[in-house]
């Protein structure tokens, strides 16, 4: 049973699916849970499409009894089903209450003919390093096993909760582009180009192109940058178009992001995943992040970490300039991008920090050193 709840972890299940596929040998598996498109043509039969209910921070609540109501329905049919193993792919808040959900249900009905004993597992690490690390016992009571994507997580765990298995298979982006190499060049008339990546979730757009276009605007008048934003999908153009009705010369494109990054001289990105995707091709970035006023509030009180981006927190310093909630103003952003465009020296230093950032990552195979993990679980090669 696999349990994805966004686009990210509904490709990382997928590919997680067909490596077990592959590694199993005769004793093919049979997938089912919840997750988004990806997951299903890779052969899990889904209860629900939980990637269409994708929402951040306090945007939970308005979808409160929709998740609900999902969450209900994927406890009984685990319970119903008996999968020899449960994974739950990122998505931390709702996988990590379902893996404690399942558990106590199993506690009240076990009997002397009851022997299912289904091997829990999260893969990818909750944040739980950057905010109630407490969490990190929780996990380690109700999971079998953690597979972790970041270099520093199993050291962090070892310390938080040494009963937990904790195992790093290295991090998907390595497999995804590992083949791909930087190819800038100026756009088509000579001009450097701004990409501009305000994210995969609806709430991310609504916070986010507020300040990213019109920084936008001002960067083009000024220095004559080709502007291109890629969304991930198209039914997020509609959401966009209010802001970039106000930007004719901008080109938006859907999907395709590593063409995109190739050739970009600079990012304005969304912290997250990829501001980690733009490290790899090497592109200058700035990053940004806004949330609403009360999410913000309650962030800055539990959260400990200095940094947003991913590439930052690896680094431990501000490679990417990085600007959260009030101080992400156009103006400030238009600065920021200015001063890498018109700096070839700027850029080339922070390529050298992202260079050696993406190093950590470890080497190609992460989803078949998972997978290998998980079958070891239950007693198969892997």
């Amino acid at each position: 049973m696999l349990v994805a709840g966004d686009p990210s972890g509904d490709l990382l299940a997928a590919e997680l699916a067909r490596e077990l596929a592959r590694r199993a040998g005769p004793f093919r598996p049979r997938f089912l849970g919840a997750g988004g498109p990806a997951m299903a043509e890779a052969g899990v039969a889904l209860q629900h499409d939980l990637t269409r209910h994708s929402v951040i921070g306090l945007e939970i609540l308005r979808k409160y009894r929709e998740l609900k109501a999902v969450f209900d329905d994927l406890v009984n049919l685990a319970l119903s089903e008996r999968p020899d193993v449960i994974v739950g792919v990122d998505y931390g808040g709702f996988n990590l209450r379902l893996a404690k959900a399942i558990r106590q249900r199993l506690a009240k009905e076990q009997g002397p003919f009851v022997n299912w004993r289904p091997k829990l597992v999260q893969y990818v690490s909750p944040q739980v390093w950057a905010s109630r690390p407490g969490r990190a016992q929780t996990i380690a009571q109700h999971h079998d096993l953690l597979l972790s994507i970041l270099p520093f997580e199993a050291a962090w765990y070892a310390r938080q909760a040494p009963g937990l298995r904790v195992e790093f298979v290295g991090h998907p982006i390595v497999d995804r582009h590992g083949g791909c190499r930087r190819e800038w060049s100026p756009s088509a008339d000579g001009r450097p180009s701004l990409l501009l990546l305000p994210g995969s979730r609806v709430g991310e757009l609504q916070r986010h192109l507020p300040v990213m276009i019109p920084a936008a605007q001002r960067l083009l008048r000024e220095t004559g940058c080709a502007v291109r934003m890629v969304l991930p999908r198209e039914s997020l153009r509609g959401v966009a178009a209010p802001w970039l009705n106000a930007a004719p010369d901008f080109e938006v494109q859907i999907g395709e992001l590593p063409a995109a990054l190739s050739r970009a001289t600079v990012a304005l990105a969304s912290t997250g995943t990829v501001t980690l995707e733009c490290a790899w091709f090497g592109v200058p970035t700035v990053a940004l992040y806004r949330t609403s006023a009360l999410t913000y509030a309650i962030g800055r009180r539990i959260v400990t970490v200095p940094f947003l981006a991913m590439p930052n927190l690896l680094a431990g310093e501000a490679v990417m300039p990085e600007f959260v909630q009030d101080a992400a103003t156009p103006d400030a952003l238009a600065g920021a991008v200015r001063s890498l465009l018109e700096s070839p020296e700027r850029r080339a230093a922070q390529q050298t920090r992202l260079r050696e950032i993406v190093a950590t990552l470890g080497s190609p195979g992460a989803a078949g050193r998972a997978a290998g993990a998980i079958l070891g679980l239950v007693g198969l090669p892997g």
